[in-house]
């Protein structure tokens, strides 16, 4: 064996190790970030279930682990006056991932539109930041009294709040766009779609992603609400009920089933972030060093 072929041997095994004591400690961090996750967790229902059933803290208007268990129980098993439990939520989700959907269209179209032109910025800029400030339980209302108390004012609603959030994101995305790089490619005889498909809009993907995992508990929020204001079935109908009856480990229970469903949601989102640098142009620090 010659000298070099020892030392890529050595090579080879210390980088071996080095990978090794890598995924090593990455397992022991993911295994004390879930210990601290679940500890927590532990320690916030277990103090809440001491204090209510000690009597430091009244259970009527906190409610109770246990009896919040009970509820989901219930709840899965003999229904709600409103109908199933699975129907409610799936009524909640219909008009959420459509409030979802229309919200982040319209956003990222127009984000990227204003981003892209700084004069119908200037004009659209104050009636956008005006339309934003108006509470969302009046636009509620608004909706409610122009198109009734069907499924389209609470899928308005929902994209309303999705819209804001997407908006602002996919414009700034469009701002922070290197100006070097679409100059370069306009040099090369980009037309502007071309210019916005294949630079601005991919560059912009990462914070219009980003803004995926607020804009999606959003639209959660704004079908609730709209559930509120007015409806036949719901989550928010049922928390609705609840409240009326003082039944607040019923509440509790819808809010878990609201949780995990977001949940869901914001782990496929996470999906999805992670496989845009496979395609993503470089940034303005990259583009320079280049």
């Amino acid at each position: 064996m010659t000298t070099t072929m020892l030392k890529d041997s050595l090579a080879q095994e210390e980088a071996a190790e080095l990978r090794f004591s890598a995924r090593r400690a990455m397992k022991r961090r993911a295994t004390s970030i879930w210990l601290g996750r679940i500890g927590f967790a532990v320690f916030m229902i277990g103090g809440w279930q001491w204090f209510t059933t000690e009597g430091w803290v009244d259970k009527f208007f906190f409610g109770q682990p246990t009896e919040v268990w009970n509820s989901l129980f219930r709840l899965f098993t003999k229904g709600t006056v409103f109908g199933s439990i699975w129907l409610n939520l799936r009524i909640t989700m219909e008009e959420a991932l459509y409030g979802f959907a229309l919200g982040t269209v319209v956003g990222v179209v127009l984000g990227i539109l204003l981003g892209s032109n700084k004069y119908l910025s200037a004009v659209a800029g104050p009636y956008i930041r005006m339309l934003n400030a108006i509470p969302r339980i009046v636009l509620g209302s608004i909706f409610f009294v122009a198109f009734g108390f069907g499924i389209f004012p609470k899928v308005l609603l929902a994209a309303v709040l999705v819209f804001f959030v997407v908006f602002f994101n996919a414009f700034q995305g469009v701002r922070e766009v290197d100006p070097n790089l679409v100059a370069n490619v306009r040099v090369l005889g980009a037309s502007p779609l071309q210019v916005a498909a294949h630079v601005t809009i991919p560059s912009a993907m990462t914070w219009i992603i980003a803004s995926l995992h607020t804009a999606f508990g959003f639209a959660i929020v704004g079908a609730l609400v709209a559930e509120v204001l007015g409806a036949q079935h719901g989550i928010g109908l049922l928390i609705t009920e609840a409240q009326n009856t003082f039944d607040p480990n019923t509440v509790f229970a819808c809010m878990v089933i609201i949780a995990v469903v977001t949940l869901v949601a914001e782990y496929l989102i996470t999906l999805l972030e992670r496989s845009l640098p496979k395609w993503r142009p470089p940034n303005r620090s990259e583009a320079h060093a280049i």
